[in-house]
């Protein structure tokens, strides 16, 4: 017994350091002020405990350290900054060591914008969140509109920031297609597969709560159910059992 207290101590102390030492190599640290906004707009945060806040924060820091996050026709305020970084967080949060490394800009917009990147007219802007490929590759583009909407009280099961996080973790082993290869363990591809496939044809003939988006492709996919995990977890384990626990896998959070 006070061997393996012996072992807990040791690894306790050197998580600790861990962080200490992460701490002194960031530039970016959050104040008093913005961990006060963190608590008021982040639901996800608030749930955690002590402990868990202060990794979260980690997250946030180095997160901004790396991406830099500009806003196109309007004022960046911190509270943009940290909802973009939470959406980057929230996915990744049990990830040991993982950042991403597909993305060094976010570039947030007033509202949803057309396939060339425009905000201003009427027509064709239906775009709330884009991952950049080609010479945007990179870049991530979000509404602001959205992101706010997506950590608001009546948001639902949709979050648009989150969503395109989740697909540049699905990009993270070279290709968007909505099997995480990385991060689920190979036994499980196929069954994640099919699944995928068996919920489509529920959500095409109406008998899924899903947002109908998630039939678009197999990435898409991945992406809508992850918003849902992540904004109703309770509901989506209740509704959608077998998908909630490979998620649980996918993100390390079962």
């Amino acid at each position: 017994m006070i061997f393996f207290s012996i072992i807990i101590a040791i690894v306790i102390s050197f998580t600790l350091y861990q962080r200490k030492r992460r701490r002194a190599l960031t530039q970016v640290i959050l104040t008093d002020a913005q961990k006060k906004l963190l608590a008021k707009n982040i639901d996800y945060y608030n749930k955690l405990s002590d402990t868990d806040k202060l990794y979260f924060e980690n997250k946030i820091e180095q997160f901004l350290d790396e991406v830099r996050v500009e806003g196109v026709g309007l004022t960046i305020t911190d509270t943009d900054r940290l909802m973009v970084a939470s959406s980057a967080v929230i996915p990744i949060f049990r990830f040991k060591d993982w950042s991403y490394r597909n993305v060094t800009n976010v570039l947030l917009y007033p509202d949803t914008f057309d396939e060339d990147y425009q905000f201003e007219g009427a027509n064709g802007r239906n775009i709330m969140g884009m991952v950049g490929t080609g010479y945007m590759n990179g870049q991530m583009i979000l509404s602001r509109k959205a992101l706010v909407k997506g950590f608001s009280a009546s948001h639902g099961q949709e979050n648009t920031g989150i969503h395109e996080f989740v697909h540049l973790i699905d990009k993270a082993d070279g290709e968007t297609d909505g099997i995480p290869e990385g991060f689920l363990p190979y036994e499980y591809v196929k069954p994640w597969v099919r699944m995928m496939h068996q919920e489509v044809h529920k959500i095409e003939t109406g008998h899924s709560d899903i947002n109908p988006y998630a039939t678009t492709n197999e990435a898409e996919f991945f992406a809508v159910v992850s918003e849902y995990f992540f904004e109703k977890p309770h509901e989506f384990e209740a509704k959608h059992p077998e998908l909630y626990e490979m998620l649980g896998r996918i993100f390390k959070s079962s």
